[in-house]
């Protein structure tokens, strides 16, 4: 028999915009459960970006993504949420009454509303076509902790927000970056990208990665420019921070009429499906900002939306959190 846990609220996906949704639904008096594919709390940020500066999050100057998600998760514990970790979510079922949905270890969760704060869903590194058998011998697909740089040549492939972010923190850290993309565009935040030029990393762009040589372990770099030249460099690190494929397989069985990879919601975050929202980076409507600081709104809006069908005497106006009683 399958074990059924029951709850007011499912959130879907323990990330930032999650944990926040958590807090606000005991806020408003509900039972709240996240479920996790990762077997942490935090999502990609603790996954992938513990140590990462985050700027845009209202009333931190700059706060590391760690301490951001501790803060979360203290924050919420207010709730007293439940957290199903390191569980994936596969199969939704709606009716007039709520939501049911299982889990791949055979659990199945009640709930009358269920909000959808995933990020991007399963996800796996694109590969680094010249790095094919030397991940754990010097190649990583991202960089949760800086104490194993210290000293270290890095070289960083990628013309995204990760490879910038990276280059930045690492500088002062490593004894060399050097960072590799093929075009000479980059798609990372500007303020970002003109530290990075303007300190000691090395920017190689119009150019790929097309060897990694070693005994047993990375040592140098072969970089193929377009002209046609290879240049070497040294590195005991090698970083691919090419990305991630989604796979968001799972949730298109759901029936969620998405936008590509996005759940399309309305102006409440509802999706198509009755009882069902989503918040944060896997949403998509018209003007869509996809920011931390804009996943917490909008988690925020899918709670109160929710509450009328939770709390059917209730109204979506929570009143004020400053309020007395």
């Amino acid at each position: 028999m399958p074990q059924t846990h029951e709850t007011d609220v499912l959130i879907v996906g323990a990330g930032p915009a999650g944990l926040f949704g958590a807090y606000y639904a005991g806020f408003r008096g509900m039972s709240v459960t996240l479920v996790d594919s990762l077997p942490e709390i935090g999502g990609q940020v603790s996954a992938l970006y513990p140590e990462k500066a985050i700027l845009d999050v209202a009333g931190f100057p700059t706060i590391k993504g760690r301490e951001l998600v501790n803060a979360l998760v203290e924050q919420a514990a207010s709730a007293r949420p439940t957290y199903l970790l390191d569980r994936t979510a596969n199969v939704l079922t709606v009716d007039d009454e709520g939501v049911t949905m299982g889990l791949d270890d055979g659990t199945e969760v009640r709930a009358k509303v269920v909000v959808v704060t995933a990020g991007i869903g399963k996800f796996t590194p694109r590969p680094l076509p010249a790095g094919d058998g030397w991940e754990g011998r010097g190649l990583v697909f991202f960089v949760p902790s800086f104490d194993d740089y210290v000293g270290k040549d890095v070289v960083i492939v990628g013309g995204g927000d990760s490879a910038f972010d990276w280059a930045h923190q690492l500088e002062g850290i490593a004894n060399s970056i050097t960072l590799v993309h093929r075009r000479d565009q980059f798609r990372a935040h500007q303020a970002t990208i003109d530290a990075v030029l303007a300190g000691k990393t090395e920017v190689i762009t119009k150019a790929q990665v097309t060897a990694l040589t070693g005994d047993g372990h990375v040592e140098a770099v072969e970089i193929t420019l377009e002209s046609g030249e290879v240049v070497t460099r040294p590195a005991q690190a090698v970083v691919a921070a090419l990305g991630f494929v989604a796979d968001l397989t799972a949730m298109k069985d759901w029936g969620l009429e998405f936008d590509k990879r996005h759940i399309r919601v309305d102006t409440t975050t509802r999706t198509n499906l009755p009882r069902v929202f989503a918040a944060g980076d896997i949403t998509e409507y018209d003007g869509k900002v996809r920011l931390i600081a804009v996943g917490f709104g909008e988690v925020a809006t899918s709670i109160n939306n929710a509450a009328p069908l939770v709390f059917p005497d209730q109204g979506v106006f929570p009143g004020h959190s400053s309020e007395g009683s």
